[in-house]
């Protein structure tokens, strides 16, 4: 079977399963997920969904995401594309007569949609989920770039290809010059703007012009205020926009409506905007720097341990603008390393959990399945599959990635830095784009001891305090002689619950609201 025949097969595979096409309002895709957008439900079978060898795991959010993994999600989604605009938009039963549509059964699931929606639709995470929209399309380019600009150094530090090297300069960093245009255009798309609009008067940070106007007193330089000013300015953009379109005559708009709307926000932008934005990015890297150089074992062991926590609560999307501050300022971020930390205490945690249940044969497949992608860095089916419905193991694992974030952070307190050039990899697949103020083989071998730490600590805390006398008593039996398995149960939340205490034997679903959790 070919490649793209095996990829129509896992759509073809996932479309009835979801409910049919007349069940699908939206098909997008993120780095790891189908992300559906469902008009009932209750239609959705989650269990043979599960069961399918391509789907890794479901999570529910806003829209229903299908696990598939890096990769194989941009491959599939556009075959499951095609197949819900080939598929006839009516059906009947053996009878003939038709079957209700999914605009017909969708009342019956509204209340349960309208429940489990309102869990997470608070304005700051709607906030935070729009942000995370702006920036996470930018990824593939950012880890495109990343890894020419990594490949370039080296050559030059090897001094080979003379010839070549300026050239991958410019491929590297062409990018990163305009990146305030694409988060413009794409802050205008998400706020319901003209995304152009947006993208024209973002353009005006970067101009190398500006730097004949002063502000506040000061000349600005090209690209002050960074993707931060380019937030805001997109933002007054699509504000003027709105405010345009409701007073200009129709017969005015197409011609004052866009120049109101470059115009004002363009002023703004120059005379304030600029200025702010700057301050505030320069206050994020130099804070930075203060923390990992005077408190980085301490922050390090935070921010590793409390970042898969962060994750499912959906509170980890406020990082993405930090980070890409910090890359457009400092050619690299300093805090991906040490959050790639809480992926490795995952994947030690999996590996204790092999060794402590080795009679259940369900977890143990789910293990040696899941371990290849943790490694890569994708943590969604060892967190969803393993080490969150058990419960305790979940709290065990971030204690893993805290070590591996406190060894990267103290050498930051040191005085060397490891950084990535790009966010969205993590693991193994982050050293292709580790960057650093060391020489690149010191940065590779703190990062590759940082996830060593990770490993380690996560399968000995896991090992040893991962699991109390019910919990083994209920998950190390034979699970190929009973039905029921862990795999097949709903995930539950860390702490109290599995292991005993409040509420045990309960699985309330997760809550996650990632970019993916590629950890």
């Amino acid at each position: 079977m070919s490649t793209d025949d095996k990829n129509r097969a896992v759509a073809a595979a996932i479309l009835p399963l979801v409910g049919g096409a007349g069940n699908i309002t939206s098909v997008a895709h993120c780095m790891t997920r189908l992300r559906l957008g469902l008009r009932d439900r209750s239609l959705v079978r989650d269990e043979e969904l599960k069961a399918l060898p391509a789907v890794m795991g479901v999570v529910e959010d806003d829209t229903y995401q299908i696990v598939l993994g890096p990769g194989t999600v941009a491959r599939v989604t556009p075959e499951f594309e095609a197949l819900v605009a080939e598929a006839p938009t009516t059906e009947t039963l053996a009878d003939g007569a038709p079957v209700p549509s999914a605009d017909d059964l969708a009342a019956q699931g509204a209340a349960i949609r309208a429940a489990r929606k309102a869990k997470n639709q608070t304005p700051f995470k709607l906030f935070l989920r729009r942000i995370a929209n702006i920036f996470v399309p930018l990824i593939p380019a950012l880890i495109g770039c990343g890894i020419i600009a990594g490949l370039n150094g080296l050559l030059i530090n090897l001094g080979w290809l003379p010839g070549v090297t300026p050239a991958l300069a410019a491929i590297a960093s062409g990018f990163m010059a305009l990146i305030a245009v694409f988060v413009g255009f794409n802050t205008a798309k998400e706020f319901g703007g003209t995304p152009i609009l947006g993208g024209a008067v973002a353009a005006i940070i970067v101009f190398p012009g500006v730097a004949k106007v002063d502000a506040f007193g000061q000349p600005l330089s090209p690209g002050q205020g960074g993707v931060l000013g380019a937030l805001g300015a997109a933002v007054l953009a699509v504000y003027v926009e709105k405010w345009c379109r409701r007073w200009v005559p129709e017969s005015l708009d197409v011609l004052v409506t866009p120049t109101l709307t470059v115009l004002v926000s363009g002023l703004v932008t120059i005379f304030g905007l600029m200025f702010v934005a700057g301050e505030v990015s320069t206050a994020i890297g130099t804070f930075a720097d203060w923390l990992l150089a005077h408190a980085g074992a301490g922050a390090g062991l935070l921010l590793g341990g409390l970042f898969l926590p962060l994750v499912m609560l959906g509170l980890h999307q406020a990082l993405i603008p930090i980070h890409t501050t910090l890359i457009e300022q400092q050619g690299y971020t300093v805090l991906l390393p040490i959050l790639a930390m809480a992926g490795a205490g995952q994947v030690g945690a999996a590996m204790a959990v092999y060794l402590r249940l080795p009679r259940n044969g369900s977890i143990r497949r789910t293990i040696k399945s899941a371990l290849p992608a943790g490694f890569l860095g994708v943590g969604e089916p060892l967190i969803y599959g393993v080490s969150l419905p058990l419960g305790r193991p979940f709290v065990t694992a971030c204690v893993g990635g805290a070590f591996g974030g406190g060894f990267v952070g103290l050498f930051s307190m040191w005085g060397a830095k490891v950084g990535s050039t790009a966010i969205g990899p993590s693991g193994w697949a982050l050293f292709p784009l580790l960057d650093g103020n060391k020489g690149l083989g010191e940065t590779i071998a703190i990062y590759a001891g940082g996830l060593l730490t990770g490993y380690l600590a996560g399968f000995v805390a896991t090992y040893f305090w991962g699991f109390g006398a019910r919990l083994l008593e209920e998950f190390n039996v034979d699970t190929d002689a009973a039905p029921e398995t862990l795999v097949a149960a709903s995930p539950t939340p860390p702490g109290p619950g599995r292991d005993g205490g409040e509420n045990p034997g309960q699985n309330p679903e997760p809550n996650p609201e990632q970019e993916p959790a590629k950890v």
